[in-house]
């Protein structure tokens, strides 16, 4: 079936269909595509494909390849025109798209290669502008592409075309925008290295498609898909030409929708179906809205915010303020292990046992204190027996300097002690050997990789000691799915399950706190996320202990649980956020500058700070108490 539909609502100037994950989504396009492919060879005719790269269309290549090889999908009768290239660049290069189409897709088809068409990232400048319009002459002459696959840029690019690209615009050489160089910076290393420019079909050449379907997976797309489908058309968000387009499919998961009216804010569009977390956010909306707190807040106020609907379903004002208000003061705890001998009705965890048994998995070697390092610290302070478990070594986002570095000292303590110094000077000279040679984004050596691990293992068990987590309890688990030496992990295996289950049945923890990045499609939080929900999935109904474990979820250092669905959050006072700095600071070869930044510029203690600050302000604003800062938490249910 067709994925292309009518707007569901009238803010909405694009079709979108929404899936309650990436790979559902990623499936359903390319069955769409596969399907197109099907009809044209039975018409024995040529079928046009325009290909996007990124970290979105890897799913969909990874079902295209499954149809070839368990279905029989041939692509012979394709041809297909990539959207850009970085410039200059080198095909071979692990970060140009001919590396990384023939890595996911082509390699594994029978497409014929000269079919294949990829924008020339090696031509010399003055060459430039005539390919540029060979490159659309071709299209041309092969018929115009019947379906153009894209995914879309924080800046609302398509493909290469940044803000200010005219909707006429043609296969061209552009500069890339600041914030799309950030982003390509987890491939480049550092972001010095990036290209500056790029190769990139036009507007007015993706325009020319007979169909376009684009796809935006995760959290991070969620403000500028908002923009693209219901703001108005312009060149400052380049993806919003596609509203000029007759036949568009926006397929999106659950996360990129978070931003549109239908998901944010549905009584705005309509009649709502009203549960707890519903009106929960409706109230909260309202209050931030007005700027009001929630115990203040009239029927007027909810008439004039279109939310009348809900004061028949609440009877009045008064009554569905002090519900939402006591709901959320009752999320409020400075007993993150419970409060010994109290009511434990309303708290968001149980008293019993007093003494519990806290196991904090950490993906990386610095989640546990850049994400909950106030909470930690109150853990322990109260007795609690705390475990910390670092899922994988991290080893990859430590710079070669560092590695060098250390390589250097190991080598003058071995001449110190006069110990093992023959090894220690051959082992010196190979790293120093490789570090001088390695090519931008090659895989990391043996023993590279291993020093790497040994720094990032040495800062966690330091940041451990001073918050008092005793050393028998901080476990290093190095799960196999991210011992490759570079960006791209293996897929989630049973070593890797097989290693959680072994260190929860060790501990039998009695709550579990983990990095509940469920928004994030592709991060290694995500797959460690999933590691821990296998291995629970296999010990329920078997172990008694899981039945009396409660699993709390945190979020990273770039973002924050929406107060609607906050169950616990853990108040800081100034002089505990002053102690957690300090034990994010005994991560060094993240401090000042790390490898992978992300979007914020900012360290991560300044990112963490920032986001309980935020936390509290949400807090005292809705017309609770006052607090430095917060931590918050959700339970998942399993």
């Amino acid at each position: 079936m067709e994925v292309l539909n009518y707007p569901e609502t009238t803010f909405e100037k694009l079709p979108v269909t929404i899936f309650d994950n990436a790979q559902e989504g990623a499936v359903t396009l390319a069955y769409e595509i596969a399907e197109l492919i099907r009809s044209k060879q039975r018409k024995g005719e040529m079928v046009v494909l325009g290909l996007a790269t990124g970290s979105s269309p890897i799913s969909v290549y990874r079902e295209l390849i499954r149809l070839h090889r368990e279905e029989g999908l041939s692509f012979r009768n394709v041809i297909t025109f990539n959207l850009d290239e970085y410039y200059p660049m080198q095909p071979d290069e692990l970060q140009s798209y001919v590396y990384f189409m023939h890595e996911h897709l082509f390699n594994h088809i029978d497409i014929l290669p000269e079919n294949i068409h990829i924008p020339d990232g090696t031509l010399p400048i003055d060459k430039v502008k005539e390919y540029c319009q060979a490159y659309e002459k071709l299209i041309e002459d092969c018929g115009g592409l019947d379906l153009q696959l894209l995914g879309i840029g924080r800046t609302g690019h398509i493909g290469f075309n940044e803000p200010g690209s005219a909707i006429t615009s043609t296969t061209r050489l552009v500069k890339l925008d600041p914030l799309t160089i950030t982003d390509a910076a987890k491939d480049f290393i550092k972001e010095e290295y990036v290209p500056l420019r790029a190769l990139t079909m036009g507007v007015g050449t993706i325009m020319k498609a007979r169909k376009i379907m684009l796809m935006a997976w995760g959290e991070g797309k969620a403000k500028i898909l908002h923009k693209t489908v219901e703001g108005r058309v312009s060149d400052e968000v380049p993806a919003s030409f596609l509203q000029l387009h007759p036949r568009v499919a926006v397929v999106v998961d659950q996360w990129a929708a978070a931003e549109l009216t239908r998901v944010k804010t549905p009584w705005l569009v309509g009649m709502c179906s009203w549960d707890d977390q519903l009106i929960r956010r409706a109230v909260i909306w309202l209050s931030l809205k007005t700027q009001k707190p929630i115990l203040k807040l009239t029927d007027e106020d909810y008439k004039d915010g279109s939310l009348s609907d809900l004061l028949v379903e609440a009877g009045n004002a008064y009554n569905l303020n002090l519900k939402v208000f006591n709901a959320i003061q009752r999320t409020i705890t400075g007993w993150p292990g419970g409060k010994p001998n109290s009511n434990d009705t309303h708290r968001p965890e149980r008293a019993e046992p007093a003494i519990k048994r806290s196991l904090i998995f950490s993906p990386h070697p610095d989640d546990d204190v850049i994400s909950m390092g106030g909470t930690l610290l109150r853990l322990v302070d109260q007795g609690h027996d705390v475990h910390v478990a670092y899922q994988t070594s991290g080893n990859i986002a430590v710079f070669d300097d560092d590695a060098r570095r250390y390589a250097d000292f190991a080598l003058d303590f071995a001449q110190k002690m006069n110990v093992g110094v023959a090894d220690m000077q051959r082992q010196h000279d190979e790293v120093v050997e490789f570090l001088r040679h390695k090519k931008l984004g090659e895989e990391d050596s043996t023993l590279v990789q291993d020093i790497k691990a040994l720094i990032r293992k040495g800062e966690a068990a330091a940041a451990c000691r001073f918050c008092g987590v005793k050393e028998p309890n901080v476990h290093f688990m190095n799960m196999p799915f991210y011992e490759t030496g570079q960006v791209k992990k293996k897929p989630l295996g049973e070593a890797d399950i097989q290693a959680v289950v072994d260190i929860l049945q060790d501990i039998q923890p009695h709550q579990i706190f983990a990095a509940g990045d469920l928004r994030d499609p592709h991060g290694t939080h995500r797959v460690c996320l999933d590691a821990i929900f296998a291995a629970l999935a296999r010990l329920k109904g078997k172990e008694a202990w899981v039945e009396d474990c409660n699993l709390w979820l945190y979020r990273g250092a770039w973002q924050e649980w929406d107060v609607e669905e906050i169950e616990m959050a853990v108040p800081i006072s100034p002089e505990e956020l002053l102690r957690k700095r300090k034990a994010i600071f005994k991560h060094q070869s993240q401090k000042d500058s790390a490898v992978f930044p992300g979007n914020d510029k900012r360290e991560f203690w300044q990112r963490s700070e920032d986001r309980n600050h935020t936390t509290a302000k949400l807090y005292d604003k809705l017309g609770l108490a006052e607090y430095e800062a917060m931590e918050a938490f959700v339970r998942h249910r399993f």
